[in-house]
């Protein structure tokens, strides 16, 4: 059962305990991530999450490290186009203290500059090190395509240029301006007492919001175009994307097991068309991204150069085949059972837990039982996922491609 409690410094809570574990995952999520950026400070947030482990007033970089390392678990964080979290993962015995060095993290980081400027090289790093992996960056390639200069186009890491901008006073500053207690959510899961819930707001619930109301970011214009960068890659990758459901939306369910038989498995028309017929990728799959206000269906496939032509003819042919034939019963049913395992063998982890029950918090403000999603799983018609087959597949999509080979923009539209 999942307890939620709001301090009242406007800071929530979410707490579930599972007794039947011997560990506790602890989170602190907070609203903000690359949307929330702009040209200038692209990347800020990500960053962010670097600095609060580089040192706060009483514990060096190394000594954060070594607090975990000493008790057994583990202490990681994430940025993504909406939030951003902190979380560790302990011993039961020891969650407290991780939520100690969290929150000493959350409010004491200092950012020093001499810190600050190796971090920027690590950053940087990390920058190429992605360049490098020409099947993640033509994800970001198409949300350029997708969503155009909007912040949702942007990439999470930034650029270098707005990297080297960054200095102590424009991360105090945007800490000042958007971890703000009202979009701060502690989840908290595991073998700990109730009673737990007091020690988080004993340490969360006095800090006081900046007293600004934020604003909330536009919503994104879709668009349909395609681009496409030349690079020196042993493969052709390929992305389309349609425009999808916002998180929320009702057909949610619908689109998560139409997404499944297109391309979310093994035994998907795209895998058993693409790979499994014609030999043509490797890795062939689909995917949805929902945002508060938007959503987006990927598909992604690599091949080899001289077969691009022939791979993107044979999705397009998948494509049309599924949006005129509709899902098989059989399909429907199948796809419902692997959802459900998929739902309830995820859950396993008190991790899993933390994180599903902080990103509901955040997202939705609202959360839904097994019993209640099994449900909604199984609520799902054949009726309903060909209407939103009908509408996410539609004839217009964006594109986007890095092939060592030029590609004519438009020359397969």
């Amino acid at each position: 059962m999942i307890t939620r409690h709001t301090c009242k410094n406007g800071l929530r809570v979410v707490f579930e305990q599972i007794p039947t574990v011997r560990s506790a995952a602890v989170g602190v999520w907070i609203g903000t991530g690359s949307r929330h950026e702009n040209e200038h400070n692209n990347g800020v947030s990500h960053f962010l999450e670097h600095m609060l482990f580089k040192g706060t007033k009483e514990r060096s970089a190394r000594k954060i490290a070594e607090e975990f390392d000493r008790i057994g678990g583990h202490v990681n964080a994430f940025t993504s186009k909406e939030y951003t979290c902190y979380y560790a993962k302990v011993l039961d015995n020891h969650a407290e203290h991780a939520l100690e060095v969290l929150g000493d993290m959350f409010f004491n980081s200092v950012f020093d500059p001499a810190e600050l400027e190796k971090e920027k090289n690590v950053v940087l790093e990390e920058i190429k090190m992605y360049e490098d992996t020409p099947d993640d960056i033509v994800h970001d390639l198409l949300g350029e395509a997708v969503y155009g200069n909007h912040p949702l186009g942007y990439p999470i890491l930034g650029t270098e240029q707005t990297i080297r901008s960054f200095s102590q006073d424009s991360l105090k500053q945007y800490v000042y301006e958007m971890y703000r207690p009202e979009d701060v959510v502690i989840s908290v899961a595991g073998n700990v007492d109730p009673s737990f819930i007091q020690k988080v707001e004993a340490l969360f619930g006095d800090y006081e919001s900046n007293g600004q109301k934020r604003m909330e970011p536009l919503k994104p214009s879709f668009h349909y175009e395609q681009l496409s960068k030349k690079k020196e890659t042993e493969q052709a990758h390929l992305c389309f994307g349609f425009e999808g459901l916002p998180i929320g939306h009702e057909d949610t369910y619908s689109l998560i097991i139409m997404n499944n038989v297109l391309g979310g498995s093994m035994s998907s028309r795209l895998f058993q068309d693409v790979r499994e017929d014609k030999g043509l990728a490797y890795s062939v799959f689909s995917y949805h991204s929902a945002h508060k206000d938007n959503g987006l269906l990927t598909i992604y496939a690599g091949t080899g150069a001289e077969q691009l032509d022939e791979l993107f003819s044979t999705v397009k042919t998948t494509l049309d085949s599924f949006k005129k034939n509709g899902m098989t019963e059989q399909e429907l049913s199948f796809s419902k059972e692997q959802l459900k395992g998929n739902l309830m063998l995820g859950l396993e982890s008190t991790n899993a837990r933390m994180s599903r029950n902080g990103k509901n918090e955040l997202m939705l403000g609202r959360h839904r039982s097994m019993d209640e999603l099994i449900t909604r799983i199984d609520e799902v018609t054949l009726d309903s996922v060909n209407r939103i087959t009908q509408q996410v597949l539609t004839d217009r999509h964006a594109t986007s491609i890095i092939s060592p080979k030029e590609v004519k923009p438009y020359q397969h539209a």
